[in-house]
């Protein structure tokens, strides 16, 4: 069967400052969460770091040449707030400032669309010091910073994106396993709630410069989670809480429909959590998007036996260790479930969508012949197509990500690329499944009758 997809479909890739750009002390650059959070022992697989990384602060040049060579039509790439402020507020650092301009530059050159992402987890360590996004002053923090960002870059980039998965700010401030490795569920929430008061409030600045070309839109991601036994009330609990109390609910009912729910609410309470929300807060969270970003990787099925034995066993070392079955299909329906539950009537971009390499002591062969990622990849484009098919406005899809790169937590562990890197010559090879991914781009879709590739 062919899957054809529209010819101004935008096909582009993705990555993200604190996990590529490495230069963590050079240009002006302070400070953020993550380099502090890595550099405590324990906290990264292997002790990686992410000071170098793959070396795009110096390398940019290289990388989008990488994307010439795919054909790609878009970039999704972040700033680094504390390249552009060192201390988070303050004096601007025109180092920070040229480096993007070139960058976006480049790009353009290129004939590549921007996608920048304003906040990709990594928070300025000075700001953190200050009470991080716990601090109700974090709002005029980042919007400043924001308008900062649109001053200098404005209608240069096409596609504006607040905040990509605003779910990282709440695993870093109550579950400890990412940056700024905080155990504390309640000031979590409220700084959620303070995070969805940024954004709103950016892009009501956004509205006010009046750009003639610039978009602007959120990233949230979506691991939606389904009962595994139809019918079974523990199943049914676990599944509702992992989407709504602890998932993207908490993002997209304020975002969309205006509110918290009142299952969040309930539980919010009867936790001693109850958010400290002022007059006007939920107004200001929900603004009219341009698009909204999906980053999808994965549907899940909870069963809360297994979950009981699992965590009887032991912890399974975060969400990259543990692998549950691979169910792509259920893009369908995710996509469908924005138009109908979220009513987003807007359009709808794949902001990212990958498969990571994670068996250290496997070959370089190996891992250049990334056959289990085409598939992959396959799979979720057949659904995405499908979802287009019945009606789902998608424009996009990004593949996380470019070239391997440095995980968070996992560190350089698992490798998500279209490119193999080299994190001693920082060298970037091309695997399989970057050919492939250019051939889909140049023929604007692909044919799995009889294909291996």
């Amino acid at each position: 069967m062919e899957y054809q997809f529209p010819e101004d479909f935008m096909w582009g890739v993705a990555t993200a400052a604190a996990q590529i750009e490495g230069g963590a002390a050079e240009g002006g650059r302070g400070p953020s969460i993550w380099d502090a959070f890595s550099h405590l022992p324990g906290n990264i697989k292997n002790g990686d770091l992410p000071d170098v990384a793959c070396d795009s602060y110096h390398l940019y040049e290289k990388d989008i040449e990488l994307m010439k060579e795919l054909g790609v039509k878009t970039y999704r790439f972040s700033f680094s707030w504390s390249r552009i402020l060192p201390d988070g507020i303050g004096e601007v650092n025109p180092e920070g400032i040229a480096y993007y301009k070139a960058l976006i530059a480049k790009l353009k050159a290129n004939d590549i669309v921007p996608n920048a992402t304003m906040y990709h987890w990594d928070l300025p360590y000075k700001l953190q010091v200050m009470g991080g996004f716990g601090n109700r002053e974090v709002i005029s923090w980042f919007t400043n910073y924001a308008k900062i960002l649109l001053e200098n870059f404005g209608d240069d980039v096409d596609l504006w994106v607040t905040f990509n998965e605003p779910i990282a700010v709440y695993v870093g401030y109550a579950k400890g396993f990412f940056a700024p490795g905080l155990k504390n569920e309640k000031y979590a929430r409220q700084c959620l709630h303070h995070l969805l008061l940024c954004h709103g409030e950016t892009v009501k600045l956004f509205r006010k410069m009046h750009f003639k070309h610039a978009k602007i839109g959120i990233v949230v991601d979506i691991w939606k989670h389904f009962p595994e036994r139809e019918g079974n009330a523990e199943d049914i609990a676990m599944a509702v809480k992992a989407n709504e109390i602890e998932g993207y609910g908490m993002f997209l009912n304020p975002i969309f429909l205006g509110e918290y729910t009142d299952v969040y609410r309930k539980y919010l309470d009867e936790n001693d959590m109850v958010l400290d929300i002022h007059e006007g807060d939920m107004a200001t969270i929900h603004q009219k998007l341009d698009f909204y970003g999906l980053n999808f990787y994965n549907g899940l099925f909870d069963n809360a036996e297994r979950e009981k034995a699992r965590q009887k066993a032991g912890p399974a070392g975060g969400n990259y260790q543990d692998r549950p079955a691979s169910h792509p299909e259920k893009l369908v329906d995710v996509l469908h479930m924005l138009v109908d539950q979220y009513k987003v009537d807007i359009p709808i971009y794949i902001t990212e969508n990958g498969l990571p390499h994670t068996e250290d002591k496997d070959d370089f062969e190996t891992l250049l012949n990334d056959q289990n990622r085409i598939e992959y990849i396959k799979n979720v484009l057949q659904a995405l197509h499908q979802a287009m098919e019945e009606g789902v406005d998608v424009r996009g899809y990004y593949v996380w990500t470019l070239m391997d790169n440095f995980e968070w937590s996992a560190g350089y562990a698992p490798r998500y690329g279209l490119y193999y890197t080299d994190f001693k010559t920082l060298e970037r090879i091309p695997k399989k499944s970057a050919a492939w991914y250019r051939k889909v781009i140049q023929d604007h879709g692909f044919d799995v009758t009889g294909q291996t590739g």
